[in-house]
């Protein structure tokens, strides 16, 4: 992290300045986000106590509603909050903290829904062969791959941002640290950083549009 960094905190400026539905919207997402939470929890439990559901589609399963659980985690609750709250603030480690996670899940969660249409493309062309390419321990090795690939080009993105200089406005508009709005602020160049977001972004989904997904399932 740069020790020259001069902003200390961020001020999240939410969705929304209208405060005639602030309280409509924290009630919205507050239900849209306890759903997510009971569904995914619900067949985590499922998956955990059936043995009949102990096979790969389900392992993967199990995988990617922790993923939605974590992945919701990160920045709807902050939104929450900054419905309650108003503009409300967030330190500079807080904010790297969940720009880190937000990509971090997202991409995995990418990666794992590929890794999913991949065990039903082997279950439907090689279904005689399925039980000997989907082994348990092939399973295993997709499942944290996609969680360290998940890992590592999260910590590019942060390690790029904690690289820029905050020395003047400190207000992001949005509700949750997102690199784009995020280098907005910064102080020095910030090209190569929207670059790498190109590049990658221009392979894979976009981690915004998941969430996207996630608050309206």
């Amino acid at each position: 992290m740069d020790n020259q960094t001069e902003v200390r905190k961020f001020i999240l400026l939410g969705l929304t300045s209208l405060q005639g539905l602030q309280k409509f919207l924290f009630m919205l997402f507050l239900l849209l986000y306890l759903s997510t939470l009971l569904g995914n929890v619900a067949i985590k439990i499922v998956v955990a106590c059936e043995p009949r559901l102990h096979t790969p589609m389900y392992f993967f399963l199990f995988n990617l509603s922790c993923l939605d659980i974590f992945y919701s985690t990160v920045a709807v609750p902050k939104m929450l909050a900054g419905f309650l709250l108003g503009h409300h603030g967030i330190s500079y480690t807080g904010c790297l903290s969940q720009l880190h996670f937000f990509y971090f899940l997202g991409t995995s969660e990418g990666l794992l829904l590929a890794v999913m249409a991949y065990d039903r493309f082997v279950a439907i062309c090689y279904p005689l062969r399925y039980t000997l390419i989907m082994s348990p321990r092939a399973c295993l090795l997709l499942a944290v791959g996609t969680w360290t690939i998940g890992f590592l080009h999260a910590l590019m993105h942060t390690v790029m941002t904690s690289r820029l200089h905050f020395c003047g406005p400190n207000h992001i508009q949005h509700y949750f640290c997102e690199i784009k709005p995020l280098v907005k602020l910064a102080c020095n160049s910030s090209q190569l950083n929207l670059n790498l977001l190109s590049i990658i972004t221009g392979t894979e989904s976009h981690p915004q549009s998941e969430l996207s997904r996630e608050v309206k399932a």
